[in-house]
C-alpha cells in the first residue's frame, strides 16, 4: 500500500507501528523515523501540494486537524477524489485509538491492535511510575511566548504532567489550548518553567529572554533557575513519541523513580518490534 502522510504525528504513529516503508511521500516537517528523509516532500502541514500529493498515486492519505487550517488540506483532498483518512487525536488514549483506525484503514488490523496493545502498555508502565510520586511539582508549558498559548485541562501535556509526577497550573482551565498573559503565568508562580515553543528548534529558544518579563523574576521558577528547554518533537506532536517525553520528564521531575534516559536506546526501543 502506498501511504502519503500530511504531517508529523501522522508519520511517527507510521512509524511506530512498523509500516514506514509503505510511506510515498510526507510533508515538510515530518523527520522521524529517519528512513523517510529520502522521500519526497510535499509543502508545509498547513499548505499542501495536492498536486503533488495526486501524482504520488497513494492508496491513502493520512490527513489530521491538529493544528488550526488543516482543514483547506482536507478540502484539497475531496476535490480530487483521493483516498483519506483524518486524524485528530487530543489526548493519549485518542493516540492508540489512531493505530486501529490506520490499521483498519490499510488492512492492516493485526498490526494496528499489536500496535496499541503495546503502545497502551508502555503507557501503563509510566503510569505506575507516576503513582509513586508524593509530591508533584507545579509546572508552566510556554507553547507561544506572546501572545502566551499553554495546554490547559484537555490537553495531553496534561496528561503527560501527571504522569511524569507534576501537575500542569493551567490544568484547572478546561481548554485544551489557553490563550492567557505573562501576569497570569506569574500569579500561578510555577516551580517549573518548561519551553516548548510549536514548530521552532530548541537552539532557537533563548530562557534569558523570561527574565526580562514584568515580575517574572520574582517567581519561584525563576528564582530556582529551573528554566528548561523542551524538545518540540516530543512534546507538541500527539504521536506515539510522546511516550519519550513522559520518560524524560519523568527523569526531570523525579530522578529517583524514573529510569534514565538515554537518547539513542530511547530512539530505538521506540522502533518497531511489535509481535503478531
Amino acid at each position: 500500500m502506498r501511504i502519503v502522510s500530511l504531517c508529523p504525528s501522522n508519520t511517527e504513529l507510521l512509524g511506530f507501528m512498523g509500516l514506514t516503508s509503505n510511506i510515498v511521500g510526507v510533508d515538510n516537517y515530518s523527520d522521524w523515523p529517519l528512513q523517510i528523509n529520502s522521500l519526497p516532500r510535499l509543502g508545509s502541514d498547513l499548505d499542501i501540494d495536492m498536486a503533488a500529493v495526486e501524482a504520488l498515486q497513494p492508496d491513502l492519505v493520512l490527513a489530521s486537524l491538529s493544528v488550526p487550517g488543516m482543514e483547506n488540506n482536507i478540502a484539497g483532498l475531496q476535490e480530487r477524489g483521493l483516498p483519506f483518512i483524518t486524524l485528530n487525536p487530543k489526548s493519549l488514549a485518542d493516540i492508540g485509538d489512531n493505530m486501529l483506525e490506520v490499521g483498519k484503514a490499510t488492512g492492516q488490523e493485526a498490526i494496528g491492535e499489536a500496535a496499541s496493545h503495546k503502545y497502551n502498555g508502555l503507557l501503563e508502565t509510566y503510569k505506575e511510575f507516576g503513582r509513586k510520586v508524593e509530591e508533584r511539582p507545579r509546572l508552566y508549558w510556554e507553547w507561544w511566548p506572546k501572545p502566551v498559548f499553554t495546554p490547559g485541562g484537555t490537553n495531553w501535556l496534561t496528561e503527560i504532567s501527571h504522569i511524569a509526577g507534576g501537575y500542569n497550573v493551567f490544568a484547572d482551565n478546561e481548554r485544551a489550548s489557553v490563550k492567557t498573559d505573562w501576569e497570569d503565568v506569574r500569579k500561578r508562580n510555577p516551580d517549573y518553567i518548561l519551553m516548548a515553543w510549536v514548530g521552532v528548534k530548541e537552539k532557537q529558544m533563548k530562557p534569558r529572554l523570561l527574565k526580562q518579563r514584568p515580575d517574572w523574576p520574582e517567581m519561584k521558577a525563576i528564582k530556582d533557575e529551573k528554566i528548561i528547554v523542551m524538545e518540540e518533537s516530543l512534546y507538541c506532536r500527539p504521536s506515539p513519541r510522546l511516550l519519550l517525553g513522559i520518560q524524560k520528564l519523568g527523569v526531570l521531575l523525579h530522578p529517583d523513580l524514573f529510569p534514565a534516559y538515554d537518547e539513542q536506546k530511547a530512539e530505538e526501543w521506540l522502533c518497531p518490534s511489535i509481535e503478531l
